[in-house]
C-alpha cells in the first residue's frame, strides 16, 4: 500500500498535457492574458482604495464584477452545450480587451469615477459570467486522452497562479512608478496573445446529438442532475461556502497592506504575491499526480488548512509573517479548487459538461460577489481583521461537515471510477449506481 501511495505522485508527468497542440496554444496565450488579469485586478483595486478609502466600496465594487457570474452562469451553460465553445470564447475575450481599453481612456483623459469603474466592472462580469464555465469546459476538447484531463486542469491552476504571481508583483511597481493607467493598457494589449492563439487552434466542432430542448428545460435538466448526484453536489456546497466566506478576504488585502501592515501598493502586490506562489506549488503537486484517486481526502484536509490559516493571518502585523501565512492559504485554496474541479469533470456526463461547469463556477466565482459586499460591510463596522477570522471559522465548519458525508461521497464515486478503468472494480466493490445517488444515464 506505502508503494501506491508512494506512486502517486511523479514530477515527470507535470507537463504532459501539453503534448497537445491546441492546449500549448491555449496554454501560452492564457498564461499572457492572465499576467495582465491580474496587473488590472490589483490596480482598480488600489485605485477604488485611493479614491474613496472605503472597505465597503471594495467590496462593492468586487461585487458588481462578480454578481453577473452568478446571475448568468446557469443560462451560459445551457448555450454552451449547445455551441461552439471556441467561437464563444474568441468572442468573449474580444469583449474583455474592449473593457481593458476604455479603463485606459477614461484615465487618461481626467474622466474615471468610481460610478464608470463599477459599470465597466460589471459589464467585465456579463462576460465573464459567459467566458468562465466555456474556458472550464473547453479543456476536454483539447485533451484527446482524457487519462490527461486531470493534468490539463492542474497545468490551468498552474498558469493562472503563475499569472497572480508575476501579475501583482508587476503591477505594485508600476502603481507606484507611473500610476494604474499602464497596468490597464497592458492588460489590454495582453488579451491579444490569448485571440492569436484561439485563431490558430484546429477545433473540430461537433454539434450536440442530443434533441434541443427549450433553455428553461435543459436549465432544468442540468439543474436535476446536478442536485441528484452526491458528489458533485458535496463538492459546490463546500466551493460555495468557501467562496463566500473564505475567499473574499483578498478583497480586504488593501486594508491589511495600508492599515494593518503599514505599508503601500508594493506591500499589496507582495501579499497577493505570496498567494500565488503558494497555489503555484498547490497546482504542481497536482500535475505530478497519476489520477484522480486520493483527491477527496485532500480536498477536506486543505478546506481545513484553510480556514485555520486565515485565522492566524488576522493576528499578523508584520509582512513577513503574512506572506508566509497566504503562501499557505493559496496553496490551500488552489489545492481545493482544482481538485473539486478535477474531480467533477472526470465524473460529468459530457452532454451536461457545460452546465454543470456552469454551476461549478457560480459556487465558484459566483458567491464571491456575495461574499465581496458581506466582507466589505462587515469590515467597515468590525474591522478587516475579525472579518477574516470569520471566514476562517466558516472554512473549518465547512471541512468538517464534508468529512461527516465522505463516506457517501467516496461511495458513490468508486464504481464511476471503476467504470472508466482508473481503479479495478474488485476494489471498488461496485454496486449498482441506483443505490449509491448516481443519476441515471440518458
Amino acid at each position: 500500500m506505502s508503494k501506491d501511495i508512494k506512486n502517486d505522485f511523479n514530477f515527470s508527468f507535470i507537463l504532459r498535457a501539453l503534448k497537445y497542440r491546441n492546449y500549448r496554444l491555449f496554454f501560452s496565450g492564457q498564461l499572457i492574458s492572465l499576467i495582465g488579469t491580474w496587473m488590472q485586478q490589483i490596480a482598480l483595486s488600489w485605485l477604488v482604495y485611493r479614491m474613496t478609502n472605503s472597505a465597503f466600496m471594495l467590496g462593492l465594487v468586487g461585487f458588481v464584477g462578480q454578481i453577473p457570474t452568478f446571475l448568468f452562469s446557469p443560462i451560459a451553460g445551457v448555450l454552451i452545450d449547445r455551441f461552439n465553445k471556441h467561437k464563444i470564447l474568441v468572442l468573449t475575450q474580444t469583449l474583455a480587451m474592449i473593457q481593458a481599453f476604455t479603463l485606459v481612456i477614461l484615465i487618461s483623459t481626467g474622466s474615471i469615477s468610481v460610478y464608470y469603474i463599477l459599470l465597466l466592472n460589471a459589464f467585465l462580469g456579463m462576460v465573464n459570467s459567459f467566458d468562465a464555465p466555456t474556458r472550464q469546459s473547453f479543456v476536454v476538447e483539447m485533451i484527446e486522452n482524457k487519462e490527461d484531463l486531470g493534468n490539463a486542469i492542474a497545468l490551468n491552476s498552474m498558469m493562472f497562479n503563475s499569472a497572480r504571481l508575476i501579475g501583482p508583483s508587476v503591477a505594485g511597481l508600476l502603481i507606484a512608478a507611473v500610476g494604474e493607467s499602464m497596468c490597464f493598457l497592458i492588460n489590454g494589449i495582453s488579451y491579444i496573445a490569448v485571440i492569436i492563439a484561439l485563431l490558430f487552434m484546429k477545433i473540430n466542432f461537433k454539434k450536440a446529438v442530443h434533441q434541443q430542448k427549450q433553455i428553461v428545460q435543459e436549465l432544468k435538466d442540468g439543474w436535476n442532475y446536478t442536485r441528484n448526484f452526491k458528489p458533485i453536489k458535496y463538492l459546490l456546497l463546500l466551493i460555495g461556502l468557501v467562496s463566500l466566506m473564505g475567499t473574499p478576504y483578498v478583497v480586504l488585502m488593501p486594508v491589511f497592506a495600508k492599515e494593518i501592515l503599514h505599508g503601500g501598493p508594493h506591500t499589496l502586490g507582495f501579499l497577493v504575491g505570496s498567494m500565488g506562489v503558494g497555489a503555484f506549488f498547490g497546482a504542481m503537486l497536482l500535475a505530478s499526480r497519476k489520477n484522480v484517486i486520493g483527491l477527496g481526502k485532500i480536498i477536506m484536509r486543505v478546506t481545513f488548512l484553510f480556514g485555520a490559516t486565515l485565522i492566524l493571518f488576522s493576528f499578523s502585523k508584520n509582512i513577513f509573517i503574512s506572506m508566509a501565512l497566504l503562501f499557505i492559504a493559496g496553496f490551500a485554496m488552489m489545492t481545493q479548487m482544482a481538485s473539486s474541479n478535477t474531480i467533477i469533470q472526470t465524473i460529468v456526463e459530457d452532454n451536461k459538461r457545460g452546465r454543470v461547469m456552469s454551476f461549478y463556477t457560480m459556487s465558484f466565482m459566483g458567491t464571491m460577489p456575495i461574499g465581496s459586499l458581506l466582507a466589505g460591510f462587515t469590515a467597515s463596522k468590525i474591522g478587516a481583521a475579525n472579518t477574516v477570522i470569520i471566514g476562517g471559522i466558516c472554512c473549518i465548519i465547512g471541512s468538517l461537515l464534508f468529512a461527516s458525508r465522505f463516506q457517501k461521497f467516496s461511495k458513490a464515486v468508486r464504481p464511476i471510477y471503476a467504470k472508466m478503468g482508473i481503479i479495478p472494480e474488485i476494489v471498488a466493490g461496485i454496486e449498482s449506481t441506483s443505490n449509491l445517488g448516481v443519476p441515471p444515464q440518458d
